[in-house]
């Protein structure tokens, strides 16, 4: 295997690249220690590509490390150094469960993966609640991250995950920053996402503003968050739910799209289906990803419902602020996305954000560069609120 970059670990094989640039990105929160996944990579340079195993078992085996580093010292009572090692061992089962098809090896790897998160969290950052969002008779699992040197109502914003991402990630990467600059996060896992998917077995629905109300409902009950600056936000995927919301749940005081979303969902997700049928390391997603969000057994249905998720005829109906920031070299999503829901956005304030390869985030949602991403929008909500 030829030398890769710090972005492109892996020449020829955007698949594992991406996702370890994504693992990598996790770093500037204390979450990942970068000598850790270039021993990981190494370990797969070894076994080559060709090995279908070697993905989870070279990531699990550092997570395993790492989880018995943190068991062993919260036994002994540090906290701090436990909460350390769980948060690595927490993303690293995460990452090597991301290729792992739907059954019962996922779902193992997953609770490790939840379970070694949620004892990070719980020592690292105390001024995070775990919540429950009442939707549709069940909940949906979220961390509310609280503002931090106010006691009065602050500004709130509501993070949705992506495709393959989870709350887990949003709210360290978002919500450390939301905090330091007096904000309050709900970081929360919707439907088609991280634990509601897979514990929970509720499914992606095209209409997002069903759990993007319950999401504001539960916020603006809460004495600490002023029900009047409430953000709808979502990454990747979330780039076509948070503008889905806005549109339709009008009590949101701004909108962040960090990432658009293809304007064709049908048409990726049929050149992805051809993709990887002709190669599979050249597509970021695997074969299963998006009909199993969905809740479906195969990829022609899967298809079909992605007619569905459209903003067409949508984005022209938000009339609140809003923020739509992309890579200008995201191989994810290219870049004309962004141009095309910006066209789209006929409210008076909106504001299209291009990272440039020179400035840095010009990766898929500022990946490569995500302390950057979070910095603009947060100074663009204190802007326009």
């Amino acid at each position: 295997m030829s030398q890769g970059t710090w972005i492109d670990h892996f020449p020829g094989n955007f698949m594992w690249s991406n996702a370890t640039l994504v693992c990598k990105a996790m770093a500037p929160y204390g979450a990942v220690a970068i000598g850790e996944i270039d021993g990981i990579c190494e370990g797969l340079a070894a076994r080559g590509m060709g090995d279908p195993d070697a993905w989870w078992q070279e990531w699990c085996s550092m997570a395993e490390k790492n989880e018995k580093i943190a068991d062993d010292a919260a036994v002994d009572g540090r906290d701090f150094t436990a909460g350390d090692h769980y948060l690595r061992a927490g993303n690293y089962y995460y990452t090597g469960e991301r290729f792992v098809p739907p059954g019962e090896r996922k779902l193992a790897i997953y609770r490790k993966a939840l379970r070694c998160y949620q004892e990070g969290l719980k020592r690292r950052h105390r001024n995070i609640e775990f919540v429950e969002v009442p939707y549709e008779g069940k909940t949906l699992p979220a961390y509310f991250m609280k503002a931090r040197g106010t006691k009065s109502r602050a500004p709130t914003v509501v993070l949705f995950d992506g495709m393959d991402n989870c709350k887990e990630m949003s709210v360290l990467f978002a919500g450390l920053e939301f905090a330091r600059r007096g904000m309050n996060t709900l970081a929360i896992d919707g439907p088609g996402q991280g634990e509601a998917l897979r514990l929970r077995r509720i499914h992606a629905r095209h209409d997002y503003e069903v759990p993007g109300t319950a999401a504001y409902e539960f916020v603006a009950r809460r004495p600490d968050v002023d029900a009047k600056r409430v953000i709808i936000m979502g990454y990747s995927f979330g780039g076509y739910y948070a503008p889905r919301v806005a549109a339709f749940e009008r009590r949101y005081a701004a909108c962040v799209c960090l990432g658009a979303l293809h304007w064709d969902l049908h048409a990726w997700q049929s050149k992805i289906k051809e993709q990887l049928k002709a190669d599979p390391q050249k597509s970021a997603q695997s074969n299963f990803q998006f009909r199993w969000i969905l809740g479906l057994d195969d990829s022609d249905t899967a298809l079909e419902r992605a007619k569905e998720f459209s903003l067409a005829g949508v984005a022209d109906k938000i009339t609140c602020p809003v923020l739509v920031t992309h890579g200008a070299n995201d191989r994810v999503v290219p870049v004309e996305a962004a141009h095309r829901l910006y066209a789209a956005l006929t409210t008076k304030k909106k504001t299209l954000k291009i990272f440039t390869p020179e400035e840095g985030g010009a990766e898929h949602c500022q990946v490569d560069n995500r302390p950057l991403g979070i910095a603009y929008i947060a100074d663009w909500i204190a802007a326009n609120l």
